[in-house]
């Protein structure tokens, strides 16, 4: 096991976390391959409440996607007939997004090959590692979420 000290001297946390989501991205998608999809359209699959359907307005907050890259895989998977939508009966102008038979089947691929994934790390760490991972993520995101890292200076212009 590489200690810690010897990373941080090699790396900074933004060079790890961007390279291990990439190195998981180029993972998805090769899996996914397999399956005929994208790691984009497996992982809207997942976001899609598959009982209920979700509000088209939703998703792309709940994903952290921008509305017009997911309009995109939208359509694309209505094409391909994973999705239909269907007006809201909560909301006149708004939008449920429903997984059809095929997405539904499709969602429980990408969720046995997220579990996999999550079984594998699991398996390869410590439970004190996992939770000391699930740590470190939460109070980033809380730096982020409260902006503690960028604090602008007023008193310079």
């Amino acid at each position: 096991m590489v200690s810690y000290r010897k990373y941080m001297k090699e790396l900074t946390i933004d060079y790890a976390l961007r390279a291990t989501w990439q190195a998981v991205t180029r993972m998805y998608n090769e899996e996914a391959k397999e399956f005929g999809t994208t790691m984009a359209v497996g992982f809207t699959l997942l976001s899609i409440d598959p009982k209920t359907g979700t509000p088209s307005t939703a998703l792309g907050p709940k994903m952290g996607m921008e509305a017009t890259s997911l309009s995109r895989i939208l359509k694309s998977m209505e094409e391909k007939g994973l999705i239909k939508r269907k007006p809201n009966p909560n909301d006149g102008r708004g939008v449920l997004i429903h997984l059809t038979n095929f997405g539904l089947e499709k969602r429980k691929e990408s969720k046995d090959v997220v579990l996999r994934f999550n079984e594998a790390v699991k398996n390869s760490v410590t439970e004190e590692q996992l939770h000391n991972f699930f740590e470190v993520t939460d109070t980033i995101n809380k730096l982020i979420a409260d902006k503690k890292i960028y604090i602008k200076d007023t008193n310079h212009k």
